[in-house]
């Protein structure tokens, strides 16, 4: 055999065989096995009980019932008073989020003395329990000895008012627990975008004599779009699925002011013991929030390609 011959085969490889990797397999398989158990074998059997009867306590076995469950949903009102409120809830907590976050990490962006101190305590309502954050706020908006009461009375703003269970103030005074809460997070992302973006391009467009709003709309804001689109996604899906925060604080309270679709899911689950329904619900919130996220961002992407 020539060394010409021996390299070609060799280019070849052995006919007939597949190159595999069956190490790689091992390697996925323990980040693997957790999702596929606790997260899509969950799903899955959650799915299978929307359509069947499931109750607790009952003696008779399960049946089967089909779409049943969906067909009672598309008449009940409460469910789809509660969706209302969520979204409500989801784009009230989004929106000021965002912005707040993003004017916090351009200002912890900029070369300000004790800057990493700064950096720290901004993350602390991230690194806090939603229930511990839930009693914080309870304390805060408590009608008689309520910093927020006290407060408003000291500087002669009025009286004091019942935040969570009055029906006009006991939305908006959630929506503001869950900004506080969840600003760090959104605010992290953007500024690691933000220590991405090279600083040769800001010193060159500040020689070329651009102000500070043309140096954010032509070099920060393309930078961060991306990190930007992402995070305000994630936190729309977390906040429609919010339960811990809005239980502690208001219970779903008061006549249902502030009950989410995942509060009214979990009552009709374990309060009344309807498994099958809640299971329903469950789909149901899946489907439409999956729809309205790809139509956000098929239409935020079509935008940034146009720009």
């Amino acid at each position: 055999m020539t060394l010409a011959t021996a390299t070609k085969r060799s280019a070849r490889g052995v006919p007939g065989r597949r190159p595999t990797d069956h190490g790689a397999w091992f390697l996925v398989l323990p980040a693997l096995i957790p999702i596929l158990v606790l997260s899509v074998g969950p799903l899955l059997y959650g799915i299978a009980l929307a359509f069947t009867d499931s109750q607790s306590g009952r003696t008779q076995p399960t049946q089967w019932v089909g779409a049943l469950n969906f067909q009672d949903l598309l008449h009940d009102t409460l469910f789809w008073d509660s969706f209302r409120i969520g979204l409500l809830w989801a784009f009230g907590v989004t929106v000021p989020q965002f912005f707040l976050a993003l004017g916090l990490a351009l200002l912890l962006y900029q070369p300000l003395r004790m800057r990493w101190l700064a950096r720290a305590l901004a993350i602390i309502p991230w690194a806090m329990p939603e229930v511990v954050v839930g009693i914080m706020w309870r304390l805060v908006y408590h009608p008689d000895a309520g910093v927020l009461n006290e407060t408003l009375s000291h500087l002669g703003l009025g009286e004091g008012k019942d935040w969570l269970t009055g029906t006009a103030t006991a939305l908006f005074a959630v929506i503001v627990v869950g900004v506080w809460a969840g600003m760090p997070q959104t605010t992290v992302a953007l500024l690691a975008g933000l220590q991405n973006t090279p600083r040769e391009l800001h010193e060159a467009a500040a020689m070329d004599g651009a102000g500070a709003w043309r140096r954010f709309t032509t070099v920060t804001w393309p930078a961060i779009k991306p990190i930007a689109l992402a995070i305000t996604a994630l936190n729309f899906i977390w906040n429609f699925n919010s339960f811990a925060l809005v239980y502690v604080l208001t219970q779903g309270g008061p006549g249902g002011r502030t009950r989410l679709p995942m509060l009214f899911a979990y009552e009709e689950a374990f309060r009344y013991g309807q498994f099958g329904y809640a299971a329903a619900m469950g789909c149901v919130m899946v489907a439409v929030i999956s729809v309205i996220l790809a139509c956000y961002l098929v239409g935020r992407l079509k935008g940034g390609d146009e720009s």
